[in-house]
């Protein structure tokens, strides 16, 4: 059992508390618990070792940013920027998250129970062996993996009722990289005009068993329900869909 070190965030400056959480790391510390948090910004930011860390409360803008390998469990909702750039590790929101989710994430894991705001997976990438993937069990706003240049987003829209369709429009727009995957109902004139609808192969299958059944752990669900509906596949049509735009 790894021992916890507590950490009471209450009226605490951002920068004060995440000095506190950089002690600890290096200090050998493998779990940490942030108590009271109330919108303090860039908690987990750069953080590059196996720690686990659960936050109680609501961590601000840019909670993992840049970090390589720690574990962020978020147990309510979470603000704008989660997992800005992040390289490895992963982040668990048990509530709702903010716009820009996983902006430019090269690798990693991030998880939301609930629903996304704008611009989730903007400019998603790979990079060498690491691939970035996203589980997202409610909806999402506007312009869902905009300029997607990699990885994997998946859109469970698990709080729709029965016939409701994903409200998003513009998604993919500018995409010209990686897989997005949606669970439920969504129309062609909802999709930017970068990308293209597929049926799913057996490596699609494969995929979607994996990180359903990971996000499925994760919140208690059942993944063998969830997969049983329909998904549609969305793929990037060009790979520099606005590169003649600046060519002579």
């Amino acid at each position: 059992m790894k021992e916890v070190v507590t950490i009471d965030a209450r009226g605490i400056f951002y920068r004060e508390l995440n000095a506190k959480l950089r002690e600890a790391v290096s200090n050998g510390t493998q779990r940490i618990e942030l108590r009271n948090v109330y919108g303090q910004r860039y908690i987990g930011t750069d953080l590059d070792k196996p720690v686990e860390i659960d936050i109680f409360g609501t961590p601000g803008n840019d909670l993992g940013a840049f970090m390589d390998s720690p574990r962020i469990i978020v147990h309510g909702n979470a603000q704008d920027g989660c997992g800005n750039t992040m390289n490895s590790g992963e982040i668990i929101i048990h509530g709702h998250a903010g716009d820009i989710l996983g902006l430019s994430a090269r690798g990693g894991k991030i998880f939301v129970r609930e629903d996304v705001g704008y611009r989730a997976g903007i400019h998603m990438k790979e990079y060498q062996d690491k691939r970035p993937i996203v589980v997202i069990g409610g909806t999402a706003q506007d312009f869902f993996g905009e300029y997607m240049a990699g990885g994997v987003l998946i859109l469970l829209g698990l709080n729709l009722e029965e016939g409701e369709g994903h409200k998003a429009n513009f998604i993919g727009t500018g995409m010209h990289g990686g897989a997005i995957y949606i669970r439920g109902e969504i129309q062609e004139f909802q999709l930017g005009k970068e990308v293209g609808i597929a049926e799913l192969d057996e490596t699609d299958y494969s995929v979607l068993k994996e990180r359903v059944g990971e996000f499925a752990s994760h919140f208690g669900y059942d993944a063998d329900q969830i997969l049983k509906y329909k998904f549609t596949k969305l793929f990037p049509l060009y790979l520099r869909p606005y590169g003649r735009l600046y060519a002579y």
